[in-house]
């Protein structure tokens, strides 16, 4: 079964309370950093799902208990028996903490103990070291009987009686003399001849110390003094714990070397002054092509369909006031308080008799919240069928903010924006990256823009000459028309990822800027776009510093948020990356919603629906089905709160009843049906829409 590390990574910081960073790399043992906060798991691929969890609360055990210190320069003890006490004292303080996780350690041990991963086979524990026998009690005594001398349990009960590190470093010490003193014993009894009596022994020592002078006896005291001493330093890493090594061992069994080493990513922190495009910048390359053609009627045209299209979409706009300010008030009364002023009702007086309610009541209102909109729109290539009637959709939705006195700002994205720019003074440059490269950062290219085109902030006479301005360049690239495009107009690439992580920086800063208690995201856009690249360093021959490159991002590759504490798989295909970084801005903003508006073609529509929902199921059905009645659905299974989808064929059909004077039956009857099928369509999103943003 294959591990999902970033679930487990979850696992380990809700057991620690706190965000971790957690890797999975090709290392053969776990290790935290308690310094750093990097908990280090190795990819434990052919561990059983609860050996894993116990691993991972084992070495969380370290990062909540195990302090931050370097106790080797004060006290002389063998790492390896600090070790088996200090294991033994944080797996109880965790099952102190987490009651549900002493089934975990309860079942991996047995796992452990099953498979011999200590390596005591059948040997007789009475053979083994203090140190030893410790480490399998605490481990894996509930499923072997590991013997203690009567000398030995009281050390056994002071380390299951350690609370604190100092206490592990003191019970330590204790072992380790035990342990040394043990060994001197079995040493000695190993180097006494066979068959020689104690008795016997003491009287040659005496005849041959009587054979010595007192200068040479003082000698000899003295170089066994110094052999003592020097033997009590090399002695502190003699006492060796086989069942340590042994595990240690058998652990890095389960550790899948193979494949790509895991990559975490991280998203950099853009100077959005060097992504942007103002307004007035925007427009301005408008004004600089088009002031002589004002003046002619190259225009008349396409401005008699904008003007045409306005008028019929107020119903629309209309319909999504309406709804909003029902949805505003319902969630106001909601929050509604009443109270008692202390004044007398009188028309309550006679009711004094079976009734205590004789005093007026007031209704307190609660404030309704203050909104805003941002909207995100594909200016790419691909939209090019689609993009007037993805422009209709969002004047509809500028409309209805204007109405409502709803701030908003739209960007468009592209990668078609001259680079170089002029300053103040005249003089031109190249466009700055908008951060600095480190090794780790997911790469945004220099090429990359956000086209403000359209915000509240300017007065509503400026806003629809804007507003033509746009449709104008959509009907031209949709319809070739031969007048001048505006330089940086030109439709583009999809930077729709780029779009997604400069969001980390326009929300919060939209946010407080307009003193705005809840904010949308509506992103209009015909699919998702490739996944980017990360930055790497790399080393090369004779060269003193590594250089910072470029490296595509693949199946081994997470996306880590330090802030939230994250790590998502980007996964292995190459559309994910969108959703990924969706679902990391909704962990990011959860009070934001973010709606994805889709408008697709009708040979496009079934790929849509599998993509997200897959075939041969319910969700499939529904979607499917929706699309043949609706010609629209919507899809809750991706990285938006909701995703919908519009037909472009329906939205270009006029929504007016209007027939022909000599039509049949049949033409009026299509016609009506055709009219309905819109309408219904449109407030069916629009309610939807008006649910999320409300």
């Amino acid at each position: 079964m294959t591990v999902r590390h970033e679930i487990k990574s979850q696992l380990a910081k809700l057991l620690a309370t706190e965000d971790l960073i957690v890797e999975h790399k090709k290392v053969e043992t776990a290790c935290f950093n308690v310094h750093s906060r990097v908990l280090t798991l190795p990819m434990w691929e052919k561990a059983s799902g609860m050996v894993y969890d116990m691993l991972v609360g084992h070495e969380v055990g370290h990062a909540l208990y195990t302090p931050d210190i370097n106790w080797i320069k004060d006290r002389r003890i063998n790492p390896q028996i600090v070790n088996v006490v200090e294991d033994a004292r944080i797996e109880k303080l965790m099952k102190r903490r987490y009651a549900g996780i002493s089934k975990s350690f309860y079942r991996g041990y047995k796992e452990l103990s099953d498979q011999d991963f200590f390596d005591i086979g059948d040997d007789d524990l009475n053979s083994y070291n203090l140190a030893d026998k410790i480490n399998l009690y605490y481990k894996i005594g509930s499923f072997e009987v590991v013997p203690f001398a009567e000398e030995e349990v009281e050390l056994v009960k002071k380390v299951g009686d350690c609370e604190t590190f100092e206490e592990v470093l003191d019970v330590s010490e204790m072992i380790q003399k035990f342990c040394e003193q043990e060994q001197k014993q079995e040493q000695n009894q190993e180097i006494q001849p066979q068959g020689q009596s104690e008795e016997t022994e003491e009287q040659t020592e005496e005849v041959e110390n009587d054979n010595q002078s007192a200068p040479s006896q003082q000698q000899d005291s003295e170089d066994t003094q110094d052999e003592e001493e020097t033997g009590s330093e090399e002695n502190d890493d003699n006492v060796e714990v086989k069942t340590m090594e042994a595990l240690e061992d058998a652990l890095k069994d389960l550790v899948d070397n193979q494949g790509l080493e895991n990559v975490y990513v991280e998203i950099p922190n853009m100077n959005l002054s060097k992504v942007v495009v103002s307004n007035a910048e925007v427009h301005g390359k408008c004004s600089e092509v088009w002031d002589e053609y004002e003046k002619s009627d190259a225009f008349d045209v396409i401005d008699t369909q904008y003007l045409e299209f306005k008028k019929s979409a107020q119903k629309e706009v209309n319909y999504l006031v309406k709804e909003f300010e029902c949805k505003k008030a319902a969630d106001s009364y909601a929050r509604a308080t009443t109270s008692r002023t202390g004044v007398l009702d009188c028309s309550k007086l006679h009711t004094y008799k079976y009734s205590e309610d004789l005093f007026r009541k007031v209704t307190t209102l609660a404030d309704g919240k203050n909104h805003g909109l941002v909207f995100i729109l594909d200016w790419s290539a691909s939209m090019n069928n689609v993009l007037i009637d993805t422009l209709k959709q969002l004047y509809n939705l500028m409309w209805f903010c204007k109405k409502v006195s709803i701030p908003f700002d739209v960007y468009a994205f592209t990668s078609d924006y001259p680079l170089l720019n002029h300053n103040e003074y005249g003089g031109s440059y190249v466009r700055e990256r908008s951060y600095t490269p480190q090794d780790g950062l997911i790469s945004i290219p220099e090429w990359f823009s956000l086209m403000n085109i359209f915000t509240s902030k300017t007065s509503s006479s400026e806003l629809e000459k804007q507003m033509k301005n746009v449709f104008r360049v959509a009907y031209s690239h949709r319809y070739w028309v031969m007048y001048p495009s505006p330089i940086g107009w030109n439709l583009s690439g999809t930077p729709l990822n780029e779009t997604l992580i400069s969001l980390y920086k326009i929300l919060p800063e939209f946010k407080r800027k307009n003193k705005l208690q809840k904010v949308q995201c509506v992103i209009l856009t015909d699919g998702e776009a490739a996944p980017l690249k990360y930055h790497r360093e790399f080393f090369r021959r004779n060269a003193i510093e590594p250089f910072i490159g470029v490296n595509s991002l693949g199946s081994n590759c997470f996306l880590r948020n330090r802030k939230t504490g994250t790590s998502r798989s980007l996964g292995d295909q190459w559309y994910e990356m969108t959703d990924v970084l969706l679902e990391d801005l909704r962990t990011t903003f959860p009070d934001m919603n973010f709606i994805g508006i889709r408008i697709i073609e009708s040979r496009d529509a079934k790929a849509f629906i599998r993509r997200y929902c897959g075939v041969f199921n319910d969700d499939y059905d529904k979607a499917e089905l929706s699309w043949r009645k609706d010609k629209s659905f919507t899809i809750k299974k991706s990285g938006y709160h909701s995703y919908f989808a519009l037909s472009a064929n329906s939205l270009s059909q006029d929504t007016e009843f209007e027939v022909k004077e000599d039509a049949t039956k049949m033409q009026i009857k299509s016609a009506f049906v055709k009219s309905l099928r819109t309408k219904k369509m449109n407030k069916k999103i629009l309610g939807e829409f008006v649910e999320l943003v409300a």
